[in-house]
């Protein structure tokens, strides 16, 4: 399977976890943690709306493999750009307030419209299947131990306050931000 490559990939970025719509485990069974809009405002505008996959953690802890939904999500006809990361781990409580950090490595597919939930939940389950298959691959294992997840955690995030807003490079094709 070749996913198609993106010239601002990879992409880290950090924010706090903020409530979404509820949808992903209340409707779906499939939990989201969502970024602030002030992140999701920062994103490239190269950045295409779609199914991304890439690593994630959260409060500098594990880091696990993730799925990550950019965009307006047509199936719910969204009026805000959201920014919703699916950890492909399952946890004991909610995270909100919590600083998640992802890396967007690679992406999956278009946003589109299903003509059922049970379409939507089945296509979720095949993005996770190529996250997986792709985050299979030797090439990406150099990200688990990127600092950009095992740098401590600011104190502004340590008390879940705003923290410094910033964009830099931390290797060649990557960009950073903070929010």
């Amino acid at each position: 399977m070749c996913l198609k490559r993106l010239a601002f990939l990879p992409l880290m970025v950090e924010g706090q976890v903020v409530r979404g719509f509820g949808r992903g485990s209340k409707e779906l069974g499939i939990p989201t943690a969502n970024f602030t809009d002030e992140v999701v405002k920062k994103l490239p505008l190269e950045m295409e709306n779609g199914v991304y996959f890439g690593l994630a953690s959260v409060d500098a802890g594990a880091v696990d493999r993730m799925v990550l939904s950019v965009g307006w999500n047509p199936q719910f006809h969204n009026q805000l750009k959201t920014m919703e990361t699916h950890i492909l781990r399952d946890f004991s409580r909610d995270f909100y307030g919590s600083t998640l950090r992802v890396a967007v490595l690679g992406y999956i597919r278009p946003m589109t419209s299903f003509t059922s939930l049970d379409e939507l939940i089945a296509a979720i389950k095949d993005d996770i299947r190529k996250a997986n298959d792709e985050l299979d691959k030797p090439e990406y294992a150099k990200y688990c131990s990127q600092d950009f997840f095992t740098r401590p955690l600011d104190s502004a995030a340590k008390e879940n306050l705003p923290s410094k807003e910033g964009i830099s490079d931390i290797s060649n094709n990557s960009q950073e931000f903070r929010s």
